[in-house]
């Protein structure tokens, strides 16, 4: 029989910047339910630090010529995405090209985000590699060590295709054993196969208050409703990973987004985090999303290459090498990118956002 331990998620969202959102430090509390938008010259909600919208990225990872980890650029992403409004990292994760790091890699990369974010925000990592449940618990333990405030479990590392939800469950439960009061997360990756996490299963895990995030590839708004739905009041925080249903999922109750098109235009999922509740922006909010929705299919080709052009095109001294599969652009992908870029600028000029500075 499982013991379910009790673990305070105070550690976690007291790391969130509350004072950038004119919220009472500590408390969770504010001195007034509305706020003076000086843009508009209207009065709109004030966010709670419990209901503030967060955009995590899902962290790439800049080589050398070499092909080892270009640790000085690692910090200038970090640096990027917190200038760019990045409340939470998810380092070594499928965009970090996680599978083609060893485990030692896997291990100094997450130190470096933790030590470079310096306790800003949180920084969640995946901690479910071995052959083992043992094995995974031991390596889950090293990223822990590290600093990181959550280790994600990879779905599919926990079941055969063909197994079970029981089977699943068992060895969740299993595993849990062996992690004590670790905080946890789960990732519905989609390597080495996209193992969707049913309700009830989604339940099990809610059930356990070590659970305290999840990061969502269903790419269905009925299948995240019925999560939403599950997680409501519990420690439990939902990241959609899916651009085109970035707007309802936040609406709905998700804690935040990670798609992968936040590693090239970081700044519009956080104004549509910022945002996606707000009356005076409906409009707005409802035109950037149908416009990410139309440009994923264009930039995502040849990633985590493509972001690579994009960050560098934005001014990021990374070099064009990945270990993941793509290896070049193709001159006609850099003029689909180059094109992109140019309407990220227009986006950026009318919904007032100032890019972040590299």
């Amino acid at each position: 029989m499982k013991t379910e331990h009790k673990v305070s998620r105070r550690d976690f969202l007291e790391k969130l910047a509350p004072a950038t959102l004119g919220i009472v430090a500590g408390s969770g509390m504010m001195h007034s339910a509305w706020a003076y938008d000086q843009a508009t010259g209207a009065m709109s909600p004030k966010v709670s630090a419990t209901d503030e919208k967060k955009f995590v990225p899902v962290m790439i990872t800049p080589f050398g010529t070499d092909l080892k980890i270009d640790y000085d650029n690692v910090s200038r992403v970090v640096d990027f995405y917190l200038a760019a409004g990045a409340k939470g990292f998810f380092a070594n994760c499928l965009s970090s090209e996680m599978y083609f790091l060893n485990d030692q890699e896997r291990i100094d990369l997450t130190r470096h985000v933790v030590m470079r974010v310096k306790g800003k925000v949180p920084v969640v990592s995946t901690g479910s590699f071995g052959d083992s449940l043992a094995d995974k618990a031991l390596f889950a333990k090293k990223i822990e060590d590290t600093g990181a405030d959550g280790v994600i479990l990879i779905s599919s590392h926990f079941a055969r295709q063909n197994d079970s939800d029981a089977v699943l469950m068992e060895n969740f439960e299993q595993f849990f054993a062996l992690t004590g009061n670790m905080k946890l997360g789960t990732y519905e990756c989609p390597s080495p196969y996209k193992r969707i996490l049913s309700p009830e299963v989604f339940r099990f895990l809610v059930s356990n208050r070590n659970l305290i995030y999840h990061k969502d590839t269903t790419e269905d708004i009925g299948k995240i409703e019925e999560k939403l739905a599950v997680a409501k009041g519990t420690q439990m925080e939902l990241y959609n990973a899916h651009s085109a249903t970035a707007l309802r999922s936040l609406q709905k109750g998700a804690k935040g987004m990670s798609p992968i098109s936040g590693n090239f235009y970081p700044e519009i999922h956080t104004w549509l985090c910022q945002n996606a509740d707000n009356p005076a922006k409906s409009e707005d909010a409802n035109w950037i999303q149908a416009e990410i929705t139309r440009m994923e299919p264009l930039i995502s080709k040849s990633y985590p290459l493509s972001s690579k052009y994009f960050l560098k095109k934005r001014g990021l001294p990374i070099e064009l090498t990945c270990r993941a599969k793509s290896k070049v652009i193709t001159p006609e992908q850099q003029q689909v990118l180059d094109t992109a870029y140019k309407t990220f600028i227009g986006w950026c000029d009318r919904l007032g956002i100032e890019p972040a500075k590299t």
